[in-house]
């Protein structure tokens, strides 16, 4: 079967125009800020709408059903021709005048990973850190279920965009038709939004910082308005515990949010992997609260500001939030946690490989995935005693089909060699070990910070370019699940059969 070129020319137009309304939006909060930069943000947004319209035009005569090739196709390509349309409000304020730099800033927005090449970011004028966290905000959810949701106006399906773009082994649906499901999910997203930028407000941040740190915090990407990311306010605990609220929903399953608000408490509190997900920051933070309160001198650590309400609670705040940020791939900072020890130190790395549920905004391999291989290897033990026994998987009382267990064993199988690749790619540009391993398991993983020259103190403006390069295409793989652009270099994908 041929690919139809039409309808994912079509869909790159569409995906264009929504990149050129946000970025008019950017423009907007420069013109209230007058930051000098509102012109340029301007002409970005309308360069932008001009190409997607072009395209919407040209190819306005095509097939309407989308098969799962065109959907990988518009998937992978989507993201890219979004960060390349994305670096203009960067490049043409000057504010990243090297594309190589603009281009890594905005594909570490859209795959929400938060990691920086800015050395002073509270120099950046208002509208282009506005225009960053929306890159953030766009991703976190995926720009492909928000275009999905406006589809049956084009008279387009959408489910096989959706089974690509969906975070985890399975998309679960809240609703028959996929476009209710897309508007559903973004209903939520937006209200958790708002509802953290109230809270922040009120807490003592300003309404800007605010909105930013909200878009950033709900997508779990990790740009930050500030320098010292959210050590900034560690004199302010309230603030970093409304943060701590909202990293964890953001890291939940954003079905589990649907049957909350439903009343469906007893399907939250029975499903698996939320049980899991919740178990695991419990114990990881206790862990690494006594660590740091009978071993790190965590005021040595602090980024700004000293350490207050006393050292107990500032152990148990920061191992928290800390162990939060990491797990679900939000990578804010409240401190240099490099320096609570090497136990530590290690701890946190391999908690970048863990992630947080299937169906949320974090990256990472999932944990519904580390339960049912964890699950599998100890069933391995039975069916070693009993082999001609059928024993299969159950996930919430559910037995899971052999395919989904050889699915996620593909899976942590590619993305471990992945993360070998990707810290021996970084390798080749000289970069030390520590560094290699840290930027390879952080860019795959959208975590942000990384280890070595790159850890939660530092920035990415020391990666040599071409190194940005390699690091922007784990982070679009890590994003988009390894297997929906990996696909697309495998010969027999593009076979007409």
């Amino acid at each position: 079967m041929k690919l139809n070129y039409k309808i994912i020319f079509h869909f790159l137009g569409l995906l264009l125009l929504f990149n050129g309304g946000f970025m008019l939006l950017s423009a907007l909060v420069s013109l209230l800020y007058k930051d000098g930069v509102t012109f340029q943000l301007f002409l970005s947004g309308i360069f932008t709408l001009i190409a997607g319209l072009s395209l919407m035009v040209f190819t306005r005569h095509h097939e309407k059903e989308m098969n799962k090739r065109e959907g990988y196709i518009v998937v992978s390509f989507g993201w890219i021709i979004m960060a390349l349309s994305g670096t203009l409000p960067y490049v043409l304020t000057e504010s990243i005048p090297n594309f190589t730099n603009a281009f890594f800033e905005t594909m570490s927005g859209y795959t929400t990973t938060g990691a920086s090449i800015l050395n002073d970011i509270e120099a950046v004028p208002k509208g282009v850190l506005f225009w960053r966290s929306l890159t953030h905000w766009i991703g976190g959810m995926g720009i492909i279920v928000l275009a999905i949701a406006i589809l049956p106006l084009l008279g387009i399906g959408g489910m096989q965009l959706f089974a690509a773009e969906a975070p985890g082994p399975s998309a679960d649906k809240l609703h028959p038709r996929i476009t209710d499901t897309a508007k559903r999910l973004w209903l939520i997203y937006f209200g958790y939004t708002a509802a953290e930028t109230l809270l922040l407000s009120v807490a003592g941040m300003s309404f800007f910082d605010a909105i930013n740190h909200s878009l950033c915090t709900l997508s779990t990407g990790g740009f930050s308005t500030k320098n010292a990311s959210i050590a900034y306010w560690n004199g302010e605990p309230i603030i970093q515990y409304i943060i701590i609220l909202f990293m964890f929903l953001a890291g939940t399953n954003f079905v589990l949010s649907y049957f909350a608000f439903k009343g469906k408490v007893q399907k939250i509190i029975n499903d698996e992997e939320f049980k899991l997900y919740f178990k695991f920051i419990i114990i990881f933070t206790i862990i690494a609260a006594v660590i740091i309160y009978f071993r790190a001198d965590i005021s040595a650590s602090s980024i700004v500001h000293p350490m207050v309400w006393g050292e107990a609670e500032s152990a148990f705040r920061h191992s928290l939030f800390q162990v939060l940020a990491i797990v679900t791939t939000t990578g804010f900072v409240t401190a240099d946690y490099t320096m609570w020890t090497p136990f530590l130190v290690v701890f946190f790395f391999g908690l970048m490989f863990l992630g947080g549920s299937a169906g949320s905004t974090s990256g990472g391999v999932k944990v519904v995935r580390h339960l049912i291989l964890i699950k599998n290897g100890f069933l391995e033990f039975k069916r070693t005693l009993h082999p001609n026994a059928i024993i299969p998987v159950r996930y919430n009382k559910r037995a899971i089909s052999g395919d989904i267990v050889f699915n996620i064993l593909g899976f942590f199988i590619l993305y471990m060699l992945s993360f070998i690749i990707g810290a021996l790619g970084f390798s080749m540009f000289e970069i030390d070990f520590k560094s290699s391993i840290g930027l390879a398991a952080s860019s795959l993983g959208n975590v942000g910070p990384a280890l070595g020259d790159f850890g939660p103190v530092n920035n990415y403006s020391a990666l040599p370019l071409l190194a940005q390069w390699w690091a922007s295409f784990l982070m679009l793989i890590g994003r988009l699940e390894l297997f929906t652009v990996l696909i697309l270099i495998t010969p027999f994908f593009w076979r007409n059969r």
